[in-house]
């Protein structure tokens, strides 16, 4: 991943190698970690049980944020691509039990349908 990657707020994928040390704070004891991307700061970990969003906040980025949502709970989302006059992309997850989506939004280029992908992969199962 690129530092101009990084600043645009583009999706990469980290190699997970490099994220156990900090995943494992979040793991349970048999969850495994099997794919991860990095957007600015933000991380999707996807394990084999779950995807977890890592948010961090405020400048420094010590406030985290960790949201769980077990792969069976979500029941459906939603990919939208950035447009010539829209240059935002947005990723939508509905959650059992709410009737809101969770909001997700990505710079042009984001490489939202890579993540979307991954999604689909997990839920799908």
């Amino acid at each position: 991943m690129g530092l101009l990657d990084n600043l645009m707020g583009n999706a990469s994928e980290v190699d997970i190698g490099k994220l156990h040390e900090e995943a494992a704070e979040v793991l349970a004891p048999n969850e495994k970690l099997e794919r991860a991307f990095k957007i600015f700061r933000d991380l999707y970990l996807f394990t084999d049980k779950r995807l977890l969003l890592v948010d961090k906040q405020g400048l420094t980025g010590s406030k985290v944020e960790y949201m769980s949502l077990p792969y069976r709970s979500i029941t459906r989302f939603c990919v939208e691509t950035a447009g010539t006059f829209d240059t935002d992309s947005e990723l939508k997850i509905w959650v059992s039990g709410s009737p809101e989506p969770l909001l997700k939004q990505f710079k042009k280029g984001s490489g939202i349908l890579e993540l979307q992908k991954v999604l689909a992969t997990y839920v799908l199962k």
